[in-house]
């Protein structure tokens, strides 16, 4: 057994279960209890192990120890220590140091950009995984190494190293690295206590992704240029109204002044017009010049779209438990949403006659009622409705209610159709030929001949019938460049698609192909089979056939 008594510090001896077997008088005058045969643990009030149990931190009475452990035998163990309250600190400084090498560790490591950390002499410490992005070369390779050892291994192709060592202050410069790629190195010198360089930390970052970012944007940024110029240019013209709505016609630009004047009034609106026109447009124009654009909402009902029997409770909402399948705490209609606001009903005219009558009492009580429900409610709606069809003939007819056509028909506004404000096509197809374009990444133009068609055709369908037809040919070309050969079969009848060609002078066999062309269409639409198309056409089958070959054209059947 160990003298214990004999050594000037705080000592004690253990069995292997850990238990006290011998104690020196200096610690024991700290216990101030027994201690034989007690769980060394049990004695301290705080006893924490490092180092493989090897090093001991302990507390008792206030009093700090430290305690190195040494295996005596199997079954023996001694703990000799001091009291000391600045060791314990070291200890806990050191810790702390450990904690914050490593959050400087993953700082380092996470970085986007490349870092490496090099000596005085240029060996290289660190480094972090981005320059295997950057470079190309593991980052293993660079530990230990020399920077004058990368630079003649063509490595690298400066070395910002020495450069700041030698200047003792931060250096950049800009180089193609081994892989090619173009990066900014950006060195910063770390000092030691007598002013020395003692290392140095450089930043390595890529600059090919900035520069395609800063292309990108300048692209932008040009982009964006030229559309605002073409925009003011257009506002200039007076074209414009809210970067999609183009009034170039002087009848439109009249409705429209008509349409700033008359927002903040409460009368009913009747706006008249044929299919595609922009009626809901020139509705939700006067909603948002007005003063209820702040105050409610802009809600649209298509009164042809809603089936009759559903329409009554869409419009004025139903009460709980009104019909079965009903919500139990009901639903408010579309005159509720609408409060403070406006409620615009298109087609108008497809309203039934059981349900005008409720809309009459709305519009003259200012009021509804739930179906289903026993109470009314007061509400605050600016009414605009809208129509493609002559209500003063369903009056007539006894399809519309003549009192709910005059309460309608206060500010009546007639919009006149394409066809009749041609001035506008040209302003239209550029609007919505840029729009298809972003919205499916293309670049797709006309040529002269295509658009002389557009501002030729008649446009049954007016405003909608142009967007859907350029988004139907942008879509199904493959071409840059769209000319009428790209037009759908139903747009190149003679009257419109030849007359673009009036005043070219073509050869006489062109133009016997085109009349050809333009009798083999028409066939097609009627016969299914060769065979019938060449007996009509007094002709030969295989002729036939080979003549629908020429001009790409398929039979009906």
């Amino acid at each position: 057994m160990i003298v214990v008594d004999n050594l000037p510090f705080f000592c004690l001896e253990t069995s292997f279960n850990d238990e006290v077997i011998n104690m020196n008088e200096r610690l024991l005058s700290d216990m101030k209890k027994d201690v034989m045969h007690k769980p060394i643990k049990e004695l301290f009030e705080v006893w924490h192990a490092e180092q493989g149990d090897r090093l001991i931190q302990a507390r008792l009475n206030d009093k700090s120890y430290i305690f190195l452990k040494e295996q005596l035998t199997e079954d023996r163990s001694v703990y000799v220590g001091i009291r000391s309250r600045e060791l314990e600190n070291k200890i806990s400084e050191l810790k702390e140091l450990q904690l914050l090498n490593r959050h400087l560790d993953a700082v380092i490591e996470n970085s986007y950009d490349g870092i490496y950390i090099t000596n005085r002499d240029g060996v290289t410490l660190r480094t972090n995984s981005a320059i295997e992005r950057i470079t190309g070369i593991p980052k293993e390779y660079y530990l230990n190494k020399n920077v004058d050892a990368l630079v003649k291994r063509g490595i690298l192709e400066n070395s910002v190293t020495d450069k700041v060592i030698k200047n003792k202050r931060s250096v950049s410069l800009v180089q193609l690295n081994y892989s090619g790629k173009e990066t900014l190195l950006t060195g910063n010198p770390v000092f030691d206590e007598q002013g020395e360089v003692e290392a140095v930390v450089t930043n390595i970052r890529d600059l090919s992704d900035l520069n395609d970012l800063q292309t990108a944007l300048r692209k932008a940024n040009e982009l964006n240029k030229s559309y605002q110029e073409e925009i003011e240019g257009l506002k200039g013209s007076g074209t414009f109204i809210d970067l999609k709505t183009v009034v170039k016609n002087k009848q439109m630009q009249s409705i429209y002044d008509t349409a700033k004047r008359i927002a903040n009034v409460s009368a009913t609106v009747l706006i008249l017009g044929e299919t595609g026109v922009g009626k809901d447009v020139l509705a939700k124009y006067i909603f948002n010049e007005s003063e209820r654009s702040r105050s409610g909402k802009y809600i649209k009902v298509n009164c042809g779209a809603i089936p009759a029997n559903l329409l009554e409770s869409e419009l004025f909402g139903y009460a709980g438990g009104a019909f079965t399948g009903a919500n139990k705490n009901g639903k408010p209609g579309m005159f509720e949403m609408a409060d403070k606001g406006v409620l615009f009903l298109d087609e108008i005219g497809e309203m039934p006659l059981d349900l005008q009558v409720k809309l009459l009492r709305v519009i003259q009580e200012r009021e509804i009622q739930r179906v289903g429900g026993t109470s009314t409610k007061k509400i605050d709606v600016r009414l605009i409705a809208a129509t493609n069809r002559n209500l003063k003939e369903m009056v007539q007819e006894g399809k519309f209610r003549e009192d709910l056509y005059y309460r309608l028909n206060v500010i009546p506004i007639a919009i006149p159709p394409l066809r009749e404000r041609k001035e506008e096509i040209y302003s239209l197809i550029k609007i919505f030929l840029n729009d298809i374009n972003v919205k499916y990444g293309m670049k797709k133009e006309l040529d002269a001949e295509l658009t002389a068609f557009f501002y030729r055709y008649q446009w049954p369908g007016n405003i909608r019938e142009l967007s859907n037809l350029l988004e139907q040919i942008v879509l199904l070309n493959r071409e840059e460049l769209l000319k009428l050969e790209h037009l759908p079969a139903e747009y190149k009848k003679e009257e419109y698609f030849y007359s673009i060609r009036d005043n070219e002078t073509i050869t006489l066999k062109k133009a016997v192909e085109r009349a050809e062309e333009n009798v083999l269409k028409q066939a097609a639409e009627k016969y299914m089979t060769t065979y019938d198309l060449a007996k009509a056409l007094d002709t030969s089958q295989p002729t036939i056939v080979r003549k629908l070959k020429k001009y790409n054209i398929v039979l009906k059947g």
